[in-house]
């Protein structure tokens, strides 16, 4: 039987680019998470794989002991965790965020 644990190692080996956050990309319900979101599209990141931790207390609870992590928004590129939103927002003002993020063609 698969735990929490499990199914977030699963998604965020799973997909290149993973966002756990409150609310949608379309619709954040948390300013951290806007950022995030925003950063992302800003680096021409349209399609990235999002969990909305509001819909799931079993998830939100969890990523924050996968990631010994206390704060969502939580950012995954590759299967590594990058950070909440001030490393999101530190990352990309540096350059070193669009560096990590995987190219996206149309």
């Amino acid at each position: 039987m698969n735990t929490i644990h499990d199914t977030i190692r699963d998604q965020v080996t799973q997909h290149p680019v993973v966002l756990y956050m409150k609310g949608t990309p379309q619709f954040p319900q948390c300013g951290f998470s806007a950022t995030v979101a925003e950063i992302l599209k800003r680096c021409g990141v349209d399609s990235y794989f999002s969990v909305n931790v509001l819909a799931d207390e079993e998830i939100r609870q969890g990523i924050k002991a996968y990631a010994n992590w206390p704060t969502i928004p939580q950012l995954y590129v590759n299967g590594e965790f990058v950070g909440g939103c001030d490393i999101v927002r530190e990352m990309y003002a540096s350059g070193e965020l669009q560096k990590l993020l995987p190219r996206q063609t149309a």
